[in-house]
């Protein structure tokens, strides 16, 4: 289709430029029997307007025509809506053969027909998926029920702990939880990296404490926060010598709620976190990229970032600030939303 676009439009500039010249020609050779037979002026006038009134006429009838019909063509090929524009366009440019085959390609690429099926595929998988949770839970129940016998207590709380946080990331359906569900989560999961780091980890959860009911009851995303927090841990405190600290501090302005997670770590040199916020905001494109990024924790972002804007749209998502030596900070902007129908495209919850 490009190559095809390509040797058209190449046809055209020809057609417009050969067009050109031969005007020029006509409009030398007159100039040439004006002057050698004195000839009046006006001849001279009206050739040139003669001229400018068919360059004209060229580039408004063939010319930008075109030129807009091939925009439009690329765009819906790019996979961008169709827009009221781009359909007057094409329905005063296509030929009838053309316009059939247009037709094919918008259902090929109606978006409603392609998220219906991802929805299925999604839904069959996670019907699929729900036998090996069953087992996992009763294979750790097994393990701390062993664990206390043996009088493992460490042993029993952590397997306790793999199953809360498990249940939560596995079995729990909801798109979207409340912020008091998603700190709890989060403290479960720090709980099982303490058997791990023990007294050189240290979270805290700060908010002001007459917003704290308000802010927890507000929905966000499910996993918005344990795979940033995780992501601190092991690329940012693991990586320090001495205690680590991590910090969530929940805050409001009037129509948002910003969320920041932050560690004192090793942090991000310039080049590092320039890379990172580029892949951010960026939604599906985002995931073509290569790979390197994945070191410094770019995949679980980018995946957080791209739910969010998905949900609720392009204004809101992720940032990253950091400092060598100093840690990072991931800046989460969300609505302030306390029913899930209050999100911009419901239809992605299903």
């Amino acid at each position: 289709m490009e190559r095809r676009s390509f040797y058209l439009s190449h046809r055209t500039g020809m057609l417009a430029r050969t067009v050109f010249v031969l005007l020029a020609t006509l409009l030398a050779a007159a100039l040439v029997r004006a002057v050698r037979g004195n000839r009046p002026v006006a001849l001279l006038a009206l050739s040139l307007a003669v001229l400018l009134a068919a360059a004209t006429a060229a580039y408004f009838w063939i010319g930008a025509p075109f030129r807009r019909r091939e925009r439009a063509l690329r765009l819906i090929m790019e996979g961008y809506a169709e827009g009221k524009e781009e359909q007057t366009v094409l329905d005063c440019a296509l030929s009838p053969a053309e316009e059939q085959m247009l037709q094919q390609m918008r259902q090929v690429l109606d978006p409603a027909q392609v998220f219906s099926l991802n929805k299925r595929q999604a839904q069959y998988l996670a019907l699929q998926n729900q036998i090996n949770p069953h087992f996992l839970y009763n294979t750790l129940e097994s393990i701390r029920s062993e664990a206390m016998l043996a009088q493992l207590d460490s042993v029993a709380d952590m397997t306790e702990a793999l199953a809360t946080f498990f249940r939560y990331t596995i079995s729990k359906v909801e798109n979207l939880v409340t912020v008091e569900e998603e700190l709890q989560n989060c403290e479960t999961y720090f709980r099982i990296q303490q058997y791990r780091f023990g007294s050189r980890l240290h979270l805290d959860i700060q908010c002001d404490p007459e917003d704290r009911e308000e802010l927890y009851q507000f929905r966000l995303p499910k996993l918005t926060l344990q795979p940033i927090l995780e992501n601190s841990i092991i690329h940012g405190t693991e990586l320090k010598i001495g205690a680590g600290h991590l910090t969530i501090r929940l805050q409001r302005t009037k129509k948002r709620l910003l969320i920041s997670v932050s560690d004192d770590g090793v942090g991000m040199d310039e080049d590092t976190l320039s890379k990172l916020n580029g892949r951010l905001g960026k939604g599906g494109l985002a995931n073509s990229q290569p790979k390197e990024d994945e070191g410094q924790g770019g995949v679980a972002l980018v995946n957080v970032d791209n739910r969010i804007r998905l949900l609720f749209g392009e204004e809101y998502g992720l940032y990253v600030y950091s400092m060598i030596g100093m840690g990072t900070t991931v800046e989460i902007t969300l609505p302030c939303i306390s029913n899930d129908w209050d999100v911009k495209n419901p239809g992605v919850l299903g």
